[in-house]
């Protein structure tokens, strides 16, 4: 059966989140929004493509820093309304040049940094 984007249940603003994942180590590396436009671009041409709420556009990741994101496969939550994208990275996924945008964790009740920038 051929996927359609417009099967997915997206927010009233027409958004699903999609949670980027490194397909070979599992690491969570970002999460971000599409509309079904994204999906469907992304999957043309596998560079994953979301949606700036920012901005109110598309948003080719790497496309400016050369951080691209190639998806190695994508994936549909039970209720069709979470997306993960299962990804090959280069350089860092956060804005921030970290690896990962989940950088800071919560340990004994206080913030601690645990992933510096990369070079």
């Amino acid at each position: 059966m051929a996927f359609d984007p417009a099967s997915l249940t997206y927010d009233a603003r027409g958004l699903v989140p999609a949670i980027a994942q490194d397909h070979a180590t599992g690491e969570v590396l970002m999460m971000a929004w599409m509309n079904a436009e994204a999906v469907a671009r992304t999957l043309e041409t596998g560079r994953v493509t979301y949606w700036s709420r920012s901005r109110q556009s598309f948003w080719v990741k790497g496309e400016t820093s050369g951080h691209i994101q190639r998806l190695v496969e994508l994936r549909i939550d039970c209720d069709r309304d979470c997306l993960l994208l299962l990804i090959e990275q280069v350089g860092p996924a956060c804005h921030t040049h970290r690896r990962s945008c989940f950088y800071t964790a919560v340990r004994e009740g206080a913030e601690q940094i645990i992933l510096a920038p990369m070079g």
